[in-house]
C-alpha cells in the first residue's frame, strides 16, 4: 500500500458520523446542514439532454472530451470572466474533469515532482480536505495558511518563509472560500503571480462556488480573469477548476472542467489518459446544455439569497454570524467548543452541523476552525428557517445554564 495512506486523517464526515453515533438525537424531524450537497431541483432540460443521449453509453468517451463540450466550456469561461477570445481556446485551454474533487486531487499527482527535495503544497486553513490528501499522496508536505476573521479569511502569503516558497510546487486557492464564503481580491492574486514567477510553482484555483454570490451585478472575479487583466494572457502557471454541482444543482452528475495554462493542460491530459476518468457521452451532452444556459443559475442564486434573507435575522439574535460574499455556507462564531455545540444541537434539536475543527488543522499555534461550525443552507427554505429557530433556542438555552 502507498506509504502516505497512514498520514491521511479521517474525512470530516467520518468524524461527524462518529459524533452522531455517540448521541441520541431529539425526537424531532431531522434537519441536516452539515454537507454541501445542493438540494434544489435539477433543471429538467439538463436531465432531458442526458436521457436523449443514453444510447451513446455504448461508446467509449475520450479523455479530452467532445469538441462540442470543450467549445461550450471555453465560451462560458470567456463570457463569464471577460477573457479575450484569442487567449483561451477550446482546443488548448480546457479539459473536462469528473467534478472539481477529482480534478483538484489529480493535479497534485500530476505536477508534484518527488525528485525535488522536500516538496511543499501551500493551502488555506480551513480547507477542502482534498487539498491535504492530494498533497500527501503526491509525496508533498502541506503548508497551512490560517484564514481567520482577523485577516478577512484571506491566506496571508507574506507570512510564508522564503524557504517554504523555494520548496513550494503547488498553491491551492479557493474563492469563494469553503467554508468562509470569502472572495479573494485582486491584490492577493497579483501577489500569488509574483511568487509563482519567482519560485516556479503552479496556482490551482478552486472556483466551484463562483456562481453562487450575493449581488447579481458583482460576480466574484476569478484567477484567469485577474491574470488577463494583469496582461498574463498566456495564463502561465495558472489553472482553475469549475463544477456543475453547485452552479446547476447536479452533484450526482460529477461534471466539471479545468482550464488555464495550455502547456500544463497538455501534460495533465497525458496524465488523465492513464488516470481513466473520461466523462460518459450522455454526461457530456448534459454538461454542454448546462454550461450553455444562465437562466437556471440566476434562479439558483435567488433561492440561496432567499434563504440568507430568512435565516440570518433569526440567527443574528443568538450568534455572531455574517452574510458571506459567496457560496451557501454560514460560518458563525460560537459561545462554546464547536464539537460540543454540534453534539448538543443534535441531542437537543436534531439539527446536524459540521464542527469547524473538522475542516481545519492545528497550525501556527491555533486551529482556525475552533469555536465555529459550518452550516450549509441547502435544505428547502422552510427547513432552513426551522433549523435557524432551533439553533437559536439551543444557544439561548445553553446560555441560561
Amino acid at each position: 500500500m502507498h506509504d502516505a495512506l497512514s498520514r491521511l486523517q479521517p474525512y470530516p464526515f467520518e468524524k461527524l458520523a462518529q459524533l452522531k453515533a455517540a448521541v441520541r438525537p431529539a425526537p424531532k424531524s431531522a434537519i441536516d446542514l452539515s454537507i454541501g450537497e445542493p438540494q434544489h431541483e435539477t433543471p429538467p432540460f439538463i436531465l432531458q439532454a442526458m436521457t436523449r443521449h443514453l444510447p451513446k453509453m455504448a461508446k467509449y468517451p475520450t479523455t479530452r472530451g467532445s469538441d462540442e463540450l470543450r467549445t461550450a466550456l471555453a465560451r462560458w469561461l470567456r463570457q463569464r470572466f471577460k477573457l479575450p477570445t484569442h487567449t483561451l481556446t477550446a482546443e488548448r485551454h480546457v479539459l473536462p474533469v469528473s467534478g472539481t474533487r477529482e480534478g483538484l486531487f489529480a493535479i497534485a499527482q500530476c505536477v508534484v515532482d518527488r525528485t525535488r527535495a522536500a516538496p511543499v503544497v501551500v493551502m488555506p486553513n480551513p480547507f477542502y480536505q482534498i487539498y491535504e490528501g492530494a498533497a500527501l499522496l503526491a509525496g508533498a508536505t502541506p503548508c497551512f495558511l490560517n484564514c481567520t476573521a482577523a485577516n478577512q479569511y484571506t491566506p496571508d502569503l507574506k507570512s510564508v518563509p522564503e524557504g517554504i516558497w523555494q520548496r513550494c510546487q503547488l498553491l491551492y486557492l479557493c474563492s469563494p472560500g469553503n467554508p468562509t464564503g470569502n472572495v479573494l481580491n485582486r491584490a492577493l492574486y497579483e501577489q500569488a503571480f509574483a511568487l509563482a514567477d519567482q519560485f516556479d510553482f503552479i496556482i490551482a484555483a478552486d472556483e466551484c462556488y463562483s456562481e453562487i454570490y450575493q449581488r447579481e451585478e458583482k460576480p466574484p472575479a476569478g484567477l484567469l480573469q485577474i491574470a488577463a487583466q494583469a496582461g498574463r494572457t498566456d495564463y502561465r502557471r495558472c489553472i482553475v477548476f469549475h463544477s456543475l454541482s453547485k452552479r446547476s444543482s447536479v452533484p450526482g452528475l460529477r461534471s466539471g472542467f479545468v482550464a488555464g495554462d495550455a502547456d500544463l493542460l497538455e501534460k495533465f491530459l497525458r496524465y488523465r489518459t492513464y488516470h481513466g476518468c473520461a466523462l460518459p457521452l450522455p454526461t457530456q451532452h448534459a454538461s454542454c446544455a448546462a454550461w450553455s444556459d444562465e437562466a437556471h443559475v440566476i434562479e439558483n442564486r435567488r433561492l440561496y439569497r432567499q434563504k440568507y434573507d430568512a435565516v440570518l435575522p433569526i440567527l443574528k439574535s443568538a450568534l455572531k454570524v455574517e452574510r458571506p460574499e459567496g457560496g451557501f455556507y454560514l460560518w458563525p462564531e460560537l459561545p462554546m467548543d464547536d464539537v460540543a455545540f454540534a453534539s448538543g444541537l443534535l441531542t437537543q434539536q436534531n439539527v446536524t452541523v459540521l464542527p469547524g475543527t473538522y475542516l481545519a488543522r492545528e497550525a501556527h499555534g491555533m486551529n482556525p476552525g475552533a469555536r465555529r461550525v459550518r452550516m450549509a443552507l441547502v435544505p428547502p427554505l422552510a427547513q432552513c428557517v426551522e433549523a435557524a429557530h432551533r439553533i437559536k433556542e439551543f444557544v439561548e438555552t445553553a446560555g441560561r445554564k
